[in-house]
């Protein structure tokens, strides 16, 4: 599975495709397979999301779980401010990530 991310241009939050537009949240993150890389061209060009890719993820029973560590991080949000993470609509916990 391939699913994409980026930064939100007005806010810096990171944000992933939903299949339809951006979201906070990787739980809805949807499948983008071949189309990842026209989803990308048309989301920067229309200046909605900032610095966006693709990245390989598996689906698990609490949604996508990104394939490399990093982006497992960029999901939970920053690991020194436990306050400033993403906690809404989200079952995995710190465990999740490695």
């Amino acid at each position: 599975m391939k699913i994409l991310t980026g930064n939100d241009l007005l806010t810096g939050a990171v944000v992933w495709w939903d299949g339809s537009g951006w979201s906070l949240h990787i739980a809805d993150a949807a499948d983008a397979g071949e189309a990842a890389d026209s989803i990308i061209a048309s989301e920067s060009a229309a200046r909605r999301v900032n610095s966006a890719y693709a990245i390989a993820a598996e689906q698990t029973a609490d949604g996508p779980r990104p394939a490399h560590i990093k982006d497992r991080v960029r999901a939970l949000g920053p690991t020194v401010r436990p306050d400033l993470a993403v906690k809404a609509a989200q079952k995995m916990g710190w465990d999740w990530v490695i």
